[in-house]
C-alpha cells in the first residue's frame, strides 16, 4: 500500500522547499516556497521518532555537503541520500550514515547519453541493495524525459517499462520527481503514477505536486497502492497548509 516517505531537501546548507523547475545554473535563485530556521538535524530527529522510513535527503547543489552529514548522523542507516553522488563518493555517504545513496546525473555523459556501465560498476562497488536511481522527469510528447543537471538537461532516457526493466536489477529502488510540477502544490502528475502503477518491479516512490491529502490517496488509487509518495512544499512542517504532518505519520500508522 501507498506509505508517505519524508524528505530533507537542502539548498545552500538549509532546509528548503523550492520549485524544482526554477533551479539554474546562471546565477538566479530558485523560486523558495520554505526556508527552515531549525537545523536538518531537527528534521532527522523527527523523523526518526516518529518511524518514518525510506526518506531522503537531496543536496540541491553545492554547499550542502556538512548539512547533509548533520541530518544522516541524527539518524543512522534511516535516510538515503542523493545530489552530486557518484562512483568516487557513493562510499563515503554510506560510511556517513546513509541507508543508500541516490544517483541520477553521474548516470549520464555530458551530453545526455545513458551510461548504464557506470551503474553497474556503482553497483558492484557499494551492492545493488545500497542504490536508488533518480529518474527525475520532464513531461515530453513521447511520455515523461528524465532531466539531468538539476532538473535542467533533457537525456536520451524515456521513463518506459523497458527502461525500468533494464535498470532495476543494479538498484534497490526508483525514485521518480515529476518535475514540471516539483513544489507548485498544484496536484501530482496522474498519468505519470499511473504509469508507474503498471510496472510491477523494485519499490518506486513518487515526488511531485501533491497539495493535500486527497492526492496521496489519488496516488494509492492511481498505482493500485505500488507507489509511495513524499510531500514537500505543502507539508505543515515545511511551511505548507495544504498537508497536516501528523496526518502523514497517522497514515504510514494506519498501513502498519
Amino acid at each position: 500500500m501507498t506509505k508517505f516517505r519524508p524528505c530533507i531537501d537542502l539548498h545552500e546548507g538549509k532546509v528548503k522547499q523550492i520549485v524544482g523547475g526554477s533551479l539554474r545554473d546562471n546565477g538566479s535563485g530558485p523560486i523558495e516556497n520554505f526556508v527552515a530556521s531549525d537545523p536538518p538535524a531537527w528534521f532527522a530527529g523527527r523523523f526518526r521518532n516518529d518511524r518514518l522510513t525510506g526518506g531522503h535527503v537531496i543536496m540541491l547543489g553545492p554547499g550542502n555537503e556538512v548539512a547533509a552529514r548533520e541530518a544522516l548522523a541524527a539518524w543512522p542507516d534511516g535516510l538515503q541520500v542523493g545530489g552530486g553522488i557518484g562512483i568516487q563518493n557513493a562510499a563515503g555517504w554510506l560510511e556517513a550514515g546513509a541507508s543508500h545513496v541516490i544517483v541520477t546525473s553521474w548516470l549520464f555523459d555530458e551530453n545526455g547519453v545513458f551510461q548504464l556501465q557506470r551503474l553497474t560498476e556503482l553497483a558492484t562497488e557499494v551492492g545493488s541493495d545500497k542504490v536508488v536511481v533518480d529518474l527525475s522527469a520532464r513531461r515530453v510528447v513521447e511520455g515523461w524525459r528524465v532531466a539531468m543537471n538539476r532538473w535542467q538537461k533533457p537525456t536520451d532516457l524515456l521513463v518506459t517499462c523497458d527502461v525500468l526493466d533494464q535498470i532495476a536489477p543494479y538498484c534497490a529502488e526508483f525514485l521518480i520527481h515529476a518535475a514540471d510540477v516539483e513544489g507548485k502544490c498544484e496536484g501530482v502528475d496522474v498519468e505519470l503514477v499511473s504509469f508507474l502503477g503498471t510496472w510491477n518491479g523494485i519499490p518506486v516512490t513518487y515526488a511531485g505536486g501533491v497539495s493535500g491529502l486527497d492526492d496521496l490517496k489519488q496516488v494509492e488509487k492511481a498505482s493500485d497502492g505500488r507507489v509511495d509518495v513524499t510531500v514537500g512544499s505543502s507539508l505543515d512542517l515545511f511551511g505548507g497548509e495544504g498537508v497536516a504532518y501528523d496526518s502523514m505519520v497517522a497514515w504510514n500508522e494506519g498501513k502498519r
